[in-house]
């Protein structure tokens, strides 16, 4: 799907796409997205390097999770890490935005439990020897995903 096929508005969530626990995760995001907002593309691609470096975020390999909001309207930003997760969660609604009482937590520790997970999740998960393709029903919220096309 082309970067103008985005409607603006949208959550993009990047993602390690050959992660076995991010790729369950962002299915799970996506069949409980009611408003349709979210998009999800790996980190392995081009348009994470193209959208992320606009916001001074380099991806740095593939152990952070980076959460794109508002793309494309002057509200547009990054979160990463445990707050990238904590705002999936807020754009979720509904039950899972009772998640944001863990924001009382500092985020240094967030963080640090976030990044224990990370260096552990290919162990525990599994590493995939390529990004898998969503099911068809699946594919317009999936961007920059190698073997698709315009979203098809």
């Amino acid at each position: 799907m082309p970067r103008d096929a985005i409607t603006p508005g949208s959550v993009i969530v990047f993602y390690d796409g050959i992660c076995g626990f991010c790729n369950g995760a962002v299915r799970f995001v996506a069949h409980r997205d009611r408003r349709d907002r979210f998009r999800f593309a790996p980190l392995q691609g081009e348009l994470a390097n193209e959208l992320l470096l606009g916001h001074d975020t380099e991806p740095s390999g593939a152990d952070s999770i980076y959460v794109l909001v508002d793309y494309g309207l002057p509200t547009e930003r990054v979160f990463s890490r445990a707050s990238g997760i904590l705002r999936i969660l807020a754009e979720l609604g509904g039950p899972w935005s009772a998640a944001v009482v863990l924001r009382l937590i500092p985020r240094r520790w967030l963080d640090r439990g976030y990044d224990k997970f990370a260096a552990q999740r290919y162990r525990l998960f599994g590493k995939l020897a390529q990004c898998p393709i969503p099911e068809p029903h699946e594919r317009k919220k999936f961007v920059d995903l190698p073997g698709t096309k315009n979203g098809d």
